[in-house]
């Protein structure tokens, strides 16, 4: 059994994504993190294993005024939310003092749970930024029929989870290069610049290994940064198409 976490953490949440057609329509709601699932909304299932994790008085949501009535109800903190999804996780990730390791989760995840989270926490060495992977092969057995998930690196296929541990120290650059990341998903250009065009080159070719993005976020970060492996896939589970909210609707 894992012992007590060295340091617990506060809990910062990001829940202002909007959906809209058909995954809009199935969930009776424009914000992602209000869609229900099995009788409570993702966002309480988050916020229900989060306080596992940390008490209510160190959790904080970013969203809008749905979101904040919810966290009213909840006893926690709510940030109103900016134009965009950059902005909202820098938001988040500046959500509390750097005193002590922020747990980043996205509010997506309709199978996340406190022992999940607790295990990942548990696992990552101190002073470490972390997020946790899982095989595809655990993910495919854990969630038979899904949509598909995952990216193969190296020959390696896996799939990441929505949650992320930042070190107190680290806190402000992963803060500027996860915002980065988001302004410039959609763009090959901005994204090479971001993590070089040979760390693209090895994607495309299938080289890119998680050792070597490991080893790039380091360089960047400053930061020992390290992927969990053999994390909980219930972590790894975002509902973020409307193929994927109805699996989750249907299957436990």
């Amino acid at each position: 059994m894992p012992g007590p976490m060295l340091l617990q953490p506060c809990v910062a949440i990001t829940a202002g994504a909007r959906v809209e057609g058909a995954y809009a329509e199935l969930a009776g709601t424009r914000v992602k993190a209000l869609a229900p699932v099995r009788g409570s909304t993702m966002l309480d299932r988050t916020l229900t294993a989060a306080l596992e994790i940390a008490g209510a008085d160190r959790i904080a949501v970013v969203g809008g005024p749905e979101v904040r009535a919810v966290c009213e109800a909840r006893g926690v903190r709510s940030i109103e939310e900016r134009d965009t999804g950059g902005d909202n996780v820098r938001l988040a990730l500046s959500a509390w003092p750097c005193d002590a390791p922020l747990l980043y989760l996205t509010s997506d995840m309709p199978y996340v749970s406190g022992p999940a989270l607790r295990r990942f926490v548990e696992a990552v060495p101190a002073d470490t930024v972390a997020m946790p992977i899982c095989t595809y092969a655990a993910f495919a057995t854990r969630f038979s029929g899904a949509p598909p998930f995952g990216v193969t690196l190296d020959g390696e296929r896996v799939v990441n989870g929505g949650a992320f541990l930042v070190p107190a120290g680290a806190r402000d650059a992963v803060a500027d290069l996860s915002g980065a990341f988001f302004d410039a998903r959609k763009s090959p250009v901005r994204m090479a610049s971001l993590v070089g065009a040979s760390a693209l080159a090895r994607l495309f070719f299938k080289r890119l290994s998680i050792a070597s993005i490991e080893r790039r976020a380091c360089r960047v970060l400053k930061h020992r940064t390290v992927a969990v492996r053999d994390s909980a896939p219930e972590l790894a589970f975002d509902a973020d198409t409307a193929a994927e909210y109805a699996y989750a609707c249907a299957h436990d």
